[in-house]
């Protein structure tokens, strides 16, 4: 066997004893660098390609405070004194005569042609104006359902619409014979349309006659009327 066959051999030998990690070692420096390279034009493609990163404003304001000023404080009043007890009555002692006459009263102390003239009888005519009217049966109204008729005609439409209503207070004259003779508002109820409906619903009542003992009387009586939406 020459020299260069036994080199050669030697040689084969020597690269079939190499392990594993040698070739690693070997191969690192290639590894290496190509890796570096790739990671170069990556970072290079990601710098050039990404889009553009702002900061959002996440600034806020806050509402300016306002001193609100307190009243001033109440001083409360001490409370009152207590009432004091009235005093106990005491009977006072007097002495009354009980010799105490009245003298009498004759004609010569006291002649007829001085005497004042009697009371004359006036006449009081109660139909002029609202006054006290004695009386000891009232008189009733006899037409309640013509009443309730002539209230739901008389209200104003556009009062009844806009649910505005009221009460009215109203004298009423009645005659012997029951009849309304007159009427006025007593008390108004604040607006003068409802006390005009009130006037002419007045004058549609129809009463009995009142009573002053057996004697029919005339009278003034008053009757609310009251206007409102069911």
């Amino acid at each position: 066997m020459s020299t260069e066959d036994t080199s050669q051999m030697n040689e084969g030998m020597e690269a079939s004893s190499e392990t594993a990690n040698d070739l690693f070692k070997r191969s690192f420096d290639s590894w290496f660098w190509g890796s570096m390279i790739v990671a170069t034009f990556v970072h290079a493609a990601l710098f050039q390609f990404w889009p553009t990163l702002t900061a959002e404003d996440v600034s806020f304001t806050a509402e300016e405070l306002e001193a609100i000023e307190l009243p001033p404080e109440i001083e409360i009043p001490p409370p009152p004194e207590a009432i004091s007890r009235p005093a106990t009555p005491v009977i006072a002692t007097a002495t009354v005569d009980e010799d105490i006459t009245i003298a009498p009263t004759t004609f010569e102390d006291n002649p007829v042609e001085d005497l004042p003239p009697p009371p004359t009888e006036t006449t009081v005519d109660i139909a002029a104006a609202p006054t006290f009217t004695p009386m000891t049966v009232r008189p009733e109204i006899r037409n309640r359902s013509a009443v309730i008729q002539a209230m739901e005609r008389g209200y104003p439409p556009i009062l009844r619409d806009a649910g505005i209503g009221g009460q009215v207070l109203v004298w009423f004259f009645i005659n012997e014979q029951g009849r309304v003779v007159d009427n006025r508002i007593a008390n108004s109820s604040g607006n003068a349309q409802l006390d005009e409906a009130a006037l002419r619903v007045a004058s549609v009542y129809e009463f009995t006659p009142a009573l002053n003992r057996d004697q029919v009387v005339p009278v003034w009586v008053q009757i609310p009327i009251t206007f409102q939406v069911r």
